[in-house]
Order: structure tokens, then C-alpha cells, then sequence
């Protein structure tokens, strides 16, 4: 399917559909569409906590849902159907290329940088790692390439620890403190290929937006934490995407990194305890204040860290200068507060049909403003989602006219 056309029917699914994923159940307490479809509404609220978490990652094969779920996750997985991408990478590898860093993010490294040098059309003159941090991404692709590479990185420590391992490996890297978000710094040349792996929000559009101002070579670009922007809502690249009049809050643009698939068991539960804590403390506000409305709150209050629900309200409502009254029972209100949880936990099931169109659709209003521009671009995804749902590869080779 062309991208264009993915594109437009991504669009016209996701505004037809926007009921069902606008909608936030954490902050409200009943949805709107549940008047419509109330037996997938109740069946929902009824399932557990571990239920829901078990279908966190991939709510589309929760296939015992009441209608209309079973619909809307066949349209999901059909509209956002990829390539798997695979490449191969010389072996063995030395140690120092991975040393002190976690297995599942050196793999996510390997996988990208295996099928983005398989991909390439040829060896470029220089590759240029975008945010690079220590440069492990960059270090990987002048082993793999034998060709010199730029690593950009804001952060001097970053920069300097990240110097002296490719001095050890003594590899062709250099790294260079930039702020890739002024335009004097940003070191790319037209002979270049830019990759970026999870690169955020404003800074992978910066990227982009680069490339195309300078005319690099390619580009291998893995998105990542698409809200991470300045502007109050998204600000499409393409004409494309202009014209497709999709609007995007900040909050919705986070849409699609509402799951987990790295978080560790310890992780997890205090997440979880933070979670049910606000829910908890939710239901406490509206009932003292009768105001059945949600009450922003951060995650984190000022103070010292709460150790129970009692501490963590008290902290809530000293941030709001609210006095209210104790609940009959702090235990119960915090049970109250768990159930909750499972049900805005298995409502998201269905908001979740919508993460993986979403960001598709986010990825390819970028590849379009490239294709534009005269790029030729296609995607694919670079690992499995398990590794990481951030996946897809945008990959970008410009004209050799």
C-alpha cells in the first residue's frame, strides 16, 4: 500500500473512531461511547487488574470482547501492517561496544543498526548519530561500516565518556557537543547519513527538518515520544498532513507510549500503587468537594515521599489549599481506589485498539513530508515489539541525481 493512501484511510478510520480514544478513563469517570456498546462496557469493568495487564500489550488478540472490539482490532491490524525488517551484523563483537550497557537496549541497537546498514544503497561517507548520548548507536555502525561517524550530543559527560570508548575501540567517532536545536550547531553535510534511534518528539522533527534542509544522503529514523513538543498541540510537516485536519493535543499525542513492555516486575508495582493512590484520591475530592469533576494532580506532590494513601491525599489537597473532610475509612477509600484501577485499566483496552494507528499515522505524515521533499522512504519495523514497542524504522535515501 502506498503511503499516501495508508495514510488517508489511517485518517479517515482514526476521525470516524475518535469517540473511542479522545476520551481519557482515568479522568472520567463514565465514557461516553459506553451507551452505545454497554455490554463491552460492562464486560470490561468487570475484569481484573492482572486481566487487563495481561492484555496490555496487544489488545487487539483480546478476542472474547463484546462487539464492536473484535471489528475495530481486525481494521487496527489490517491498516497497520508492516514489514519486519532483518540484517545481519559481523560477528563477534567486542565487549567494550556494550560493556555497562542493559541487554534489552543493546539488542534494540543491534537490530536497528543491523537492518539500517542492510537497507542502505551503499556505504555512505559519514554517518551521524542524532542525540547519541555515549554514542554506542554510532560506535556500532563504524565497526559494522569502517566509516567515520559524528555523534551529537548536548550533554558534555555523555560526550566525553562516550570519546573514550571509541578511543579504546579506536574507531573513526567523533563527538561533538551540539544543541541539535539551533541551527549552527547542527554539523550535518549533504554527503551524510542521519540516524536516529527513539529519537523524542521535537528533536526527531528537528532531524527531519534538517535532512531536508541540507539534502543528506539518508536517513534512518526510529520515533519516539511523540508529546514531547513545545507547540500545545501537533504541527504537521506535509501538505498531507495539513490537509487531513486531524487535531492533536499534547495529552493525545501520548496516545501511543501508554504501554510498557520493558518495565520490570518492582516497576510496575509502584507504578501501579501511585496509580490506584491518585484514583483513590480522586474519588475522595469529588465526594468532599461535590464537584463530580477530575482534579489535576501530579504524580508526585511537594513534599516528602507519602507513605500511605492518608499522606499522599494530605499532599494533594495542601498542593490544591484545599481543607477536606477524612473519608469514613482511609483502608476502604484505597481499596475503592484499586478497583478503579482495574476498570480505567481495562476501559484503555479499547483507546488501546488505537495506539499502533495512531502513531503509524504520526510516522508516515513525517515520511510524506520527506517523500515531498524527493525522498525515497519506506517503513518498516526493525525488531519485535516485544523488544520494544517503539519499532518502526523510517528510512529516507535521497535522490542520486
Amino acid at each position: 500500500m502506498e503511503l499516501l493512501e495508508r495514510f488517508n484511510l489511517l485518517t479517515d478510520w482514526l476521525q470516524r473512531h475518535q469517540v473511542l480514544w479522545r476520551q481519557r478513563p482515568f479522568t472520567q469517570l463514565q465514557l461516553s461511547w459506553e451507551q452505545d456498546w454497554p455490554a463491552l462496557a460492562q464486560w470490561l469493568r468487570q475484569r481484573s487488574l492482572a486481566d487487563a495487564e495481561a492484555a496490555q500489550l496487544q489488545p487487539a488478540l483480546l478476542t472474547d470482547a463484546p462487539a464492536p472490539f473484535g471489528e475495530l482490532a481486525a481494521e487496527a491490524r489490517a491498516l497497520c501492517s508492516l514489514p519486519r525488517w532483518h540484517g545481519d551484523l559481523a560477528q563477534p563483537l567486542p565487549e567494550l561496544l556494550h560493556r555497562h550497557m542493559p541487554g534489552r537496549k543493546w539488542q534494540q541497537i543491534t537490530r536497528f543498526s543491523a537492518v539500517t546498514t542492510a537497507r542502505s544503497p551503499a556505504t555512505p561517507q559519514r554517518w551521524v548519530d542524532w542525540c547519541a548520548g555515549k554514542g554506542h548507536l554510532g560506535r556500532l555502525l563504524a565497526w559494522h561500516s569502517q566509516c567515520p561517524v559524528c555523534c551529537l550530543e548536548w550533554d558534555a559527560a555523555l560526550c566525553d565518556a562516550g570519546q573514550q570508548l571509541s578511543q579504546q575501540l579506536q574507531l573513526p567517532v567523533q563527538h561533538l557537543r551540539a544543541d541539535v536545536m539551533q541551527l549552527s550547531a547542527a554539523q550535518l553535510q549533504p554527503q551524510d547519513a542521519a540516524v536516529a534511534l527513539h529519537a523524542c518528539g521535537d528533536l526527531h522533527r528537528q532531524l527531519i527538518e534538517q535532512v531536508v534542509a541540507v539534502g543528506c544522503a539518508q536517513l534512518a529514523l526510529s520515533p519516539c515520544c511523540y508529546n514531547r513538543i513545545s507547540a500545545p498541540q501537533h504541527q504537521p510537516l506535509s501538505n498531507a498532513g495539513r490537509q487531513a485536519g486531524l487535531q492533536l493535543s499534547r495529552d493525545e499525542l501520548g496516545l501511543p507510549l501508554q504501554q510498557t513492555a520493558t518495565a520490570g516486575a518492582r516497576e510496575r508495582r509502584r507504578r501501579d500503587r501511585s496509580m490506584a493512590w491518585r484514583l483513590a484520591c480522586d474519588l475522595w475530592q469529588r465526594e468532599a468537594r461535590a464537584v463530580d469533576a477530575y482534579l489535576p494532580t501530579p504524580s508526585k506532590p511537594p513534599g516528602p515521599p507519602p507513605e500511605n494513601l492518608q499522606q499522599f491525599c494530605q499532599a494533594v489537597a495542601n498542593h490544591h489549599q484545599l481543607t477536606l473532610p477524612a473519608p469514613p475509612r482511609w483502608d476502604a477509600l484505597e481499596q475503592r481506589g484499586w478497583q478503579r484501577l482495574a476498570e480505567v485499566r481495562n476501559l484503555e483496552l479499547v483507546a488501546g485498539l488505537f495506539r499502533r494507528p495512531l502513531e503509524l499515522w504520526l510516522v508516515i505524515e513525517r515520511a510524506l513530508y520527506l517523500q515531498e521533499a524527493g525522498y525515497s522512504v519506506s517503513l518498516g519495523e526493525f525488531c519485535e515489539a516485544e523488544l520494544t514497542p517503539r519499532n518502526l524504522l523510517l528510512l529516507a535515501i535521497g535522490s542520486t541525481d
